[in-house]
């Protein structure tokens, strides 16, 4: 009896022990986030201030008239200056300068008809399931070969249930859903009299995908009308990118949509915005920057009853640094759009490479905006796959959509059984 107290002493202690170290472990990758999105977040900064300021000089001698001095007039040719170089020869690069930068914010431009029918060929011959089990490479690597290994042994103790709570834990599927992941399929393994590895792997795959399944999770579109949906996330999770991926996807459909620029804050990500618009073949609506992110929405709106669209895809700014004056913001471009067409979603877009730390903005937004969904980018970049089990099992959101890859076609609804065999196989 006393050695029987002293074990779950022990056990007590060493859980105890685990948990402190996993606390530990959040505490450290959450700080390295942070500095690491600081420092993107300067170098995004300093590319937009040189963008903005070689700009400003070439508009400035364009406006005086003498950018190009002898441009248009026959017979004549840009002299070269005696001891200095010639005025042109100083703007170009200037030019060339800004235009890749302003490349780099906006993206790639679209690519050629053949180029883009032969890929999208391609794709659809390779099948969603193989780029989908290409896109977790990673997190299997992380999961589902530590897990096998553990599994040939066939010493279901102690030491292997401990194992195992390590493997998940190291994958980011979060402390308290692996000690409840690993009872569950303990216990279907005492019940149905499992003991071969195979059928051990069988039952992780079957609990995921039970934590991932909130019932169909497809998008809520009003039966007449525009629907609205928002789009919200911190600047860098892929947002932009997945309002074309949806956009995309919704035309596929047979959906007439419209964008609307409700990130009025970001330089260039009106522009970017307008730049996937026109690749995926859309309108985007937009006003200056620094205006009003609602009064956008609301001419979004009034253009999509006026032209007859179906689906207003609304983008919004990021700035969680801001996080009250961006939350507020959120609710206000929901109450404008709402008073003339219904806000069907709130999909909340979220970066899998940040792991835990995509965990944490989620709660956050969930707080200030009713999100009706997940959007889960970036899987194919990250080792950390389990957050995708963590966040459905805190949240009781369900994630729609999953991003595996940076094609148009790479954005796909989760279907639970099929992630759940990608990343256990």
């Amino acid at each position: 009896m006393e050695d029987e107290r002293e074990r779950k002493k022990r056990e007590k202690e060493e859980r105890k022990r685990l948990k402190e170290e996993e606390r530990r472990r959040r505490k450290e990758e959450k700080k390295r986030a942070k500095e690491e999105r600081k420092r993107h977040k300067e170098e995004r900064e300093a590319s937009k201030v040189s963008v903005l300021e070689d700009g400003d000089r070439v508009a400035d001698r364009e406006k005086r008239g003498d950018a190009f001095p002898h441009e248009g007039k026959a017979g004549t040719s840009r002299p070269e200056l005696s001891g200095q170089t010639s005025l042109y020869h100083e703007i170009e690069p200037l030019v060339e300068s800004a235009g890749e930068k302003l490349e780099a914010i906006v993206g790639e431009p679209p690519p050629l008809e053949g180029e883009k029918a032969n890929k999208e060929s391609v794709k659809s011959e390779e099948g969603w399931l193989s780029r989908l089990r290409k896109g977790l490479s990673r997190s299997r690597l992380n999961l589902f070969q530590p897990l096998s290994k553990a599994l040939a042994a066939r010493r279901f103790d102690e030491g292997f249930w401990e194992e195992v709570e390590e493997i998940l834990i190291g994958a980011d599927v979060g402390y308290e859903m692996t000690l409840e992941l690993v009872e569950r399929v303990r216990r279907r393994m005492g019940e149905e009299k499992v003991r071969e590895p195979e059928e051990v792997m069988a039952l992780f795959k079957e609990e995921v995908a039970k934590v991932l399944d909130m019932g169909p999770n497809q998008l809520e579109l009003a039966q007449e009308g525009p629907s609205v949906i928002m789009v919200v996330g911190v600047n860098g999770t892929g947002k932009t990118t997945t309002i074309a991926k949806l956009g995309h996807m919704l035309r596929k459909q047979g959906k007439k949509v419209i964008l609307a620029a409700g990130d009025t804050f970001r330089a260039a990500g009106i522009e970017q915005l307008e730049v996937w618009g026109q690749r995926i073949g859309v309108h985007t609506v937009k006003h200056r920057q620094g205006a009003d992110a609602a009064a956008v929405v609301h001419d979004a709106v009034e253009a999509a009853y006026a032209r007859g669209m179906d689906v207003v895809i609304v983008d919004t700014a990021g700035r969680l640094h801001t996080k009250s004056n961006l939350m507020e913001e959120l609710k206000k471009i929901k109450r404008v759009a709402a008073r003339s067409a219904p806000v069907t979603e709130t999909l909340l877009v979220i970066d899998a490479t940040t792991g835990q730390n995509g965990l944490i903005q989620a709660k956050q937004f969930k707080e200030a905006v009713e999100i009706t969904g997940l959007v889960l980018t970036k899987l194919d970049g990250t080792a950390k796959g389990g957050i995708v089990v963590a966040i459905a099992h805190e949240l009781g959101i369900p994630i729609k959509f999953i991003g595996v890859g940076e094609d148009l076609d790479d954005l796909h609804p989760l279907d639970p059984r099929e992630f759940s065999e990608a990343l256990f196989s």
